[in-house]
């Protein structure tokens, strides 16, 4: 299993604190494609989606805490899992965490991340 570095909890925690360098969507990528047997990781996305699989062979829903927050996904097992994981993943787009999954089955990780499609903020100025 690849661990993937991780800024502490509190870091980020911080009232007006930016959000910590994590691994970019590219950096991710680079992962899975240059060790796809050892990393256990796989990624695929089409227009409305991304869908991402973890290898997390002994651990059962219970010992998993999955967490979105705009565009990063964070996912990690309690103390008392046999195994320890812990990883923060950044996607090029913010997640609808409403409308996404994440299943377990066979030891296998399924997130599938529903891409929330930006609202446009723009206003029509009436010119006098």
């Amino acid at each position: 299993m690849l661990f993937a570095p991780i800024a502490p909890l509190g870091s980020y925690a911080r009232a007006g604190s930016r959000r910590p360098s994590l691994h970019s969507f590219e950096r991710f990528l680079d992962e899975v494609m240059r060790v796809p047997a050892q990393g256990g990781q796989t990624l695929q996305q089409d227009e409305k989606a991304y869908t991402l699989r973890f290898d997390m062979p002994g651990i059962t829903r219970e010992q998993l805490k999955v967490s979105i927050e705009d565009a990063v996904v964070r996912i990690e097992t309690v103390a008392e899992a046999p195994r320890q994981y812990r990883g923060a993943y950044e996607l090029p787009q913010n997640i609808d965490a409403t409308a996404s999954t994440a299943t377990l089955e066979n030891g296998v990780l399924t997130l599938q991340l529903v891409k929330l499609q930006p609202v446009s903020r723009a206003t029509t100025l009436t010119v006098q």
